[in-house]
C-alpha cells in the first residue's frame, strides 16, 4: 500500500511541537516520531503585547532542528500552525516574515475557531467512543493558554461553541502579578474564573445538565501522570477528579515537576488548568470526565486528511459548522422555514452555476452559513436587519471558519440587502475580504431570499438551468406569486452584472 510521510508542526503559547506521521490509504494514519521544546512565547504576548526579539530566535532555532528531522523521514508534505501567542502578537507580520526568510516553513496563523475546530477534528478521528460519549448532553472544553473553547453537544448534535478568555497560560501570569500572599491561590484562581463560567452557564444552560465532559488541551495528559495509583485510561469520575484537584492544589509547581518527572513549565500551568475545570463540573453538575490522549498535532494530521476531496471520516464536519449557525439563527429567533427554505434554493443555484462562478466547497459552506443567517439582525431592529445581521455575524465566532471567511459571510448578508459599492469605494471597509466572492455569493443569495420574500413558502420546488446566456429558474407553486415574480426583475439585474447571465424566472403551476 502507499503511503506517505507527513509532518505536523505546532507553535503554541507554551511550546513548540512537531509530530510525524506515516499516511496509509485515505484515512489511516501512525505516529513514527515527536519532537517537542517548551517556549512560553504566551508569557511575551499577555503580558507584553508582542514576541521578543530573543523569542523569535528560540523559535527558529527549533524549527530549523525540525526541518532536519523531517529529512531523516524523508517527510514530503507538512502543515505548520501557530496559535494565540502569535496572533495576538502586535508583530504578528513580523514574526512569520522572520520565519519564513530564517527557516522557509510557511506557517499560517490560525483563528481561534480555526484552532479549535482542528482540535476538534483531531479529538472525533482519534477517539473512537466520541459518538457514544456526545449521545448525552456533553460538554468539549478545550483549554488553551489565552482561552477556553466550550463546544455543546445534544444527542450528536453540535448546538453551541463559545471562547471565553480564561486560558492557564493567561490566568497563571495575571495571577502571579498579585502574588500569593493575599490568600491561598486555588482560591484567588477560583475567583478569576467563576464568573465566566457561571455566565456561560446561565446564557447557554439554563435547567439543561451536562452528563459529560471531554477535556483536551495542553496540560490535561500531563495531570494523569501525578495520580499513577488511580490507574487512569481516559474516563475520570468525579470522586477521582477531585482528589486530583487536592493533590495539585497541595503542592508547589516546583514539587509537581520534581516528583512526577513535569517540566516545570507545565507544572505552572496545572493549577490554573484544573482550577477551570473545577469550576465548569461544579456548575454544570457533570457526571463524568473524559480525558482521550489527544493532542493538537493529531488534530493537523485529520485536517490535512480531510483537505479536498480526500475526505474520508465518518463524522461530517461540515455539518457541524451548519448546525452551529442554525443554533444562532434560533438564539436571534429567526424564521426557521425561511431560512431553510432560502438556503436550499441559493446552493441549488451555486451548484448549477459552478462552472461560471468557479468557486468550491468551501464559498458553498459560506453561502450556506449565509443563508441561514441573513435575517438574525432583524432581532435587533427591523430598520435596519441586514447591517444589524452583518455586525451579528461579524462579531460571533463561528467553529471552522476563519476571520477573513467569517467577515466574508458577514458582508453576503450585509449586501444581500444593500447596494454593493465599487471595490475602490468600501477597500478599506473589506480588509483582507475577497470582493469577488462577496459579489458572487451575495447575488446569489437576493435571487434566493426573494423566492420566499413572503416568508410563506409558496414555492413548493425550484428547478435552475443554465442556457443561452440565460439562468432559468422553474418554480412549482399552488400559490399567487405576484410578490415575488415583481421583485424579482430588480435582483437579476445585479446577478446578471455580476455573472454575465440573465436570472428567468419562471412559474409551473402544481396540479
Amino acid at each position: 500500500m502507499a503511503y506517505k510521510m507527513f509532518a505536523a508542526i505546532y507553535v503554541g503559547s507554551s511550546e513548540l511541537a512537531m509530530k510525524i506521521y506515516q499516511i496509509n490509504g485515505k484515512k489511516n494514519f501512525t505516529q513514527v516520531d515527536g519532537v517537542s521544546k517548551i517556549i512560553e512565547l504566551g508569557k511575551d504576548t499577555y503580558s507584553k503585547g508582542s514576541l521578543s526579539t530573543d523569542s523569535i530566535d528560540q523559535v527558529c532555532e527549533v524549527l530549523n532542528g525540525f526541518r532536519k528531522k523531517m529529512k531523516e523521514y524523508q517527510v514530503t508534505d507538512y502543515r505548520a500552525y501557530a496559535t494565540s501567542a502569535v496572533r495576538e502578537a502586535e508583530n504578528t507580520e513580523i514574526v512569520i516574515d522572520a520565519i519564513k526568510r530564517r527557516t522557509n516553513f510557511e506557517v499560517k496563523v490560525l483563528s481561534n475557531s480555526e484552532q479549535r475546530y482542528i482540535n476538534f477534528k483531531g479529538l472525533v478521528t482519534k477517539y473512537t467512543d466520541f459518538h457514544q460519549v456526545v449521545s448525552k448532553n456533553t460538554a468539549f472544553v478545550d483549554v488553551g493558554a489565552g482561552s477556553v473553547q466550550i463546544s455543546l453537544f445534544d444527542k450528536n448534535n453540535l448546538v453551541v461553541t463559545e471562547n471565553i478568555p480564561i486560558g492557564a497560560v493567561r490566568v497563571r501570569d495575571y495571577l502571579s502579578m498579585m502574588g500569593s500572599k493575599s490568600g491561598r491561590l486555588d482560591k484567588i484562581i477560583s475567583e478569576y474564573v467563576e464568573n465566566d463560567i457561571v455566565t456561560f452557564r446561565n446564557i447557554y444552560l439554563n435547567d439543561k445538565e451536562i452528563k459529560n465532559v471531554i477535556a483536551v488541551g495542553e496540560v490535561i495528559n500531563a495531570v494523569k501522570k501525578i495520580v499513577p495509583e488511580l490507574d487512569i485510561s481516559e474516563k475520570i469520575d468525579k470522586e477521582q477528579f477531585d482528589f486530583i484537584y487536592n493533590r495539585i492544589t497541595s503542592m508547589s509547581p516546583q514539587a509537581l515537576a520534581e516528583q512526577y518527572g513535569i517540566p516545570y513549565e507545565r507544572a505552572t500551568l496545572m493549577l490554573p488548568n484544573i482550577t477551570i475545570y473545577q469550576s465548569f463540573l461544579n456548575n454544570c453538575k457533570a457526571e463524568e470526565i473524559y480525558a482521550p490522549n489527544v493532542d493538537f498535532a493529531e488534530g493537523i494530521v485529520a485536517s490535512y486528511i480531510d483537505e479536498g476531496s480526500r475526505t474520508a471520516f465518518e463524522h461530517n464536519f461540515e455539518e457541524d459548522i451548519v448546525a452551529s449557525a442554525y443554533y444562532l439563527s434560533r438564539r436571534y429567533r429567526c424564521n426557521r422555514n425561511h431560512i431553510e427554505r432560502t438556503s436550499d434554493y441559493a446552493l441549488k443555484i451555486f451548484d448549477s452555476v459552478k462552472k461560471i462562478h468557479g468557486m468550491g466547497k468551501h464559498e458553498r459552506l459560506q453561502l450556506q452559513i449565509a443563508a441561514i443567517l441573513h435575517e438574525c439582525g432583524n432581532f435587533i431592529n427591523l430598520h435596519d436587519g441586514a447591517r444589524n445581521s452583518y455586525y451579528i455575524v461579524a462579531n460571533t465566532e463561528i467553529i471552522g471558519l476563519s476571520h477573513k471567511e467569517r467577515m466574508e459571510v458577514a458582508n453576503i448578508v450585509k449586501y444581500n440587502m444593500h447596494y454593493l459599492p465599487a471595490k475602490n469605494v468600501i477597500v478599506q471597509e473589506l480588509g483582507e475580504c475577497d470582493y469577488i466572492v462577496i459579489a458572487k455569493l451575495a447575488a446569489i443569495l437576493r435571487i434566493a431570499n426573494i423566492l420566499d420574500k413572503s416568508h410563506m413558502q409558496k414555492i413548493e420546488d425550484i428547478t435552475v438551468t443554465v442556457k443561452d446566456n440565460q439562468m432559468i429558474i422553474t418554480a412549482k407553486t399552488y400559490d399567487d406569486l405576484t410578490l415575488e415574480a415583481g421583485l424579482f426583475e430588480s435582483r437579476a439585474d445585479f446577478f446578471e452584472k455580476v455573472y454575465g447571465i440573465r436570472p428567468i424566472l419562471r412559474l409551473r403551476r402544481g396540479v
